[in-house]
């Protein structure tokens, strides 16, 4: 798709100064020029043209409000001085994926004052020895250069903002549920065994009481039938003296 129309297809009907964000990526400039944007889009804050084909900004109309300008993935070699006129308040610049290859193209951005932010990543300036150190010097107001300052801290809008602040990750969540769940498990196999050797150690005393109680029955069965118990003298009946008597006698 044409950029001028991509643009007016993004517009909705809006009018260009009630514009606050204008994104364009993948579309293509038919000259490797800006097209399509004018200076009624005076309101725009952040415009985003990755990867249209553009060669220059010489194009660009002013944008006086514009802090944030993506045009990464592109062929733009020079010309950047432009930007301190048509966009000075600009404080993000992402030209990664460029072809600036010397530090003297830098340069142009000095007098971009509030310029905060600045993306190199990919141009094959990059590969020059001092590349850091070299931009820094050139531009003094940058606090990022390709997401790191000058000791290699990253910049606030790095991935890793989550893991220094201690935020918990997926799955750390489960960790613990299933910790517990085995915790849970472990207790209820503890509580059960115990339960079973209870009940087992319950089985054996009813069966020894049960004992018991036959032993004590057969007792008593044995002395309602008149046996002996053991231990104790029989007595004699008078009846049986009598006979002991006359055989004596005899």
């Amino acid at each position: 798709m044409e950029m001028k129309k991509r643009i007016s297809l993004e517009l909705r009907n809006r009018n260009p100064a009630e514009v606050v964000e204008m994104v364009v990526d993948n579309c293509r400039s038919s000259d490797g020029e800006v097209e399509g944007l004018t200076d009624e889009y005076k309101e725009l804050e952040l415009l985003s043209m990755v990867n249209i084909g553009l060669t220059s900004l010489a194009k660009l109309p002013s944008l006086p409000k514009l802090r944030k300008l993506e045009v990464s993935d592109n062929t733009i070699s020079g010309g950047l001085d432009t930007l301190a006129e048509k966009c000075p308040n600009l404080t993000y610049l992402n030209l990664s994926g460029n072809k600036i290859k010397e530090l003297s193209t830098v340069e142009a951005l000095q007098n971009l004052k509030n310029l905060k932010s600045l993306d190199l990543f990919s141009c094959e300036v990059t590969t020059l020895d001092d590349y850091r150190e070299s931009v820094f010097e050139l531009l003094p107001q940058v606090t990022y250069l390709d997401g790191y300052d000058q000791e290699d801290n990253e910049g606030p809008d790095s991935e890793a903002d989550d893991d220094e602040d201690g935020a918990a990750h997926p799955g750390d969540e489960d960790d613990d549920e299933e910790d517990e769940d085995e915790g849970s498990e472990g207790e209820e196999e503890v509580g059960l065994s115990y339960l079973m050797k209870e009940g087992i150690q319950d089985e054996e005393d009813d069966d020894d009481y049960v004992e018991e109680e036959e032993e004590e029955e057969e007792d008593e069965d044995a002395d309602e039938d008149g046996a002996p118990v053991q231990g104790e003298k029989r007595k004699r009946d008078p009846e049986d003296e009598g006979d002991d008597d006359d055989e004596d006698d005899e």
